[in-house]
């Protein structure tokens, strides 16, 4: 008997969230694709309350840096005591930190991160945590881009929609998280709809054709122009062809040569 992918270990997957702002999430999370996932029983989602964790009279959750500096810092004791809550003694999974410094949050990290049972996801906030915390109960850091925000909800509610796509399941076809931009290291093709013309611009006849294998190599050429024209960056790292290298070099040709005046 063959060993079953990983992912298919789990009938759904867990996510706790702690956060000081738990508000924040009940319009994603109950909403589209995520409210649907959740109604099916294939995405477990709860958001966690740091501040009823914290053992200060007024349940503070921040104190001034040692050392000095603008802004304020997230205490540990509060953190450590609401991921203890939210992991428990059996806990089988990853707990992540949303930061600027952490690994980039991916296509391939979103896929490894649906196979988990498990996350948990904190949420930074001020200037960040106490390293005590991070070093103690974080199991590693992810990043959703080189900007900063003014709290690590935001990017908690990116890295769960993410995910939750690689969940068997979630979206309508089980081709679909595989058919979309950097799925294969490059952007997503043109898409249409109807109606087959709009203001005289006419959908692609291939399209129209019936013709599977044509219509896949115009989707992989035009796949291959959108990352050409929009993240040519992606081309380093991109699963091509000698082909595709020499349909990439006409493209590039194409590019550089100006259009003729009119006469």
């Amino acid at each position: 008997m063959s060993t079953p992918e990983p992912w298919t270990r789990w009938l759904s997957l867990k996510i706790k969230i702690l956060t000081i702002f738990p508000e924040m999430f009940d319009s994603v999370l109950n909403a589209s694709i995520l409210g649907r996932a959740r109604e099916q029983g294939l995405l477990e989602v709860t958001c966690v309350d740091i501040r009823p964790f914290s053992d200060r009279k007024h349940k503070n959750t921040d104190d001034y840096p040692f050392g000095g500096g603008a802004g304020m810092v997230m205490l540990a004791q509060p953190i450590l005591a609401a991921m203890a809550a939210a992991t428990g003694e059996h806990f089988r999974g990853k707990r992540i930190y949303l930061g600027p410094r952490g690994t980039r949050l991916t296509t391939d990290k979103a896929r490894e991160l649906a196979q988990e049972e498990e996350l948990v996801l904190l949420c930074g906030h001020y200037e960040g945590v106490d390293q005590r915390a991070l070093d103690t109960c974080i199991d590693e850091e992810i990043s959703i881009g080189d900007y900063i925000l003014t709290g690590g909800e935001l990017a908690a509610m990116v890295l769960t929609d993410c995910v939750s796509r690689f969940i068997p399941g979630v979206l309508g076809s089980s081709e679909s998280p595989e058919e979309e931009s950097f799925s294969d290291g490059l952007l997503e093709y043109p898409q249409y709809t109807r109606p087959r013309e709009i203001n005289g611009m006419e959908v692609p006849e291939v399209l129209l054709s019936g013709d599977h294998a044509k219509i896949r190599a115009w989707r992989r050429q035009e796949s291959l122009r959108a990352t050409l024209r929009f993240r040519p960056d992606l081309l380093a790292t991109a699963s091509l062809t000698d082909k595709e290298r020499r349909l990439l070099d006409t493209m590039r040709e194409e590019m550089d040569t100006p259009c003729s005046p009119e006469n």
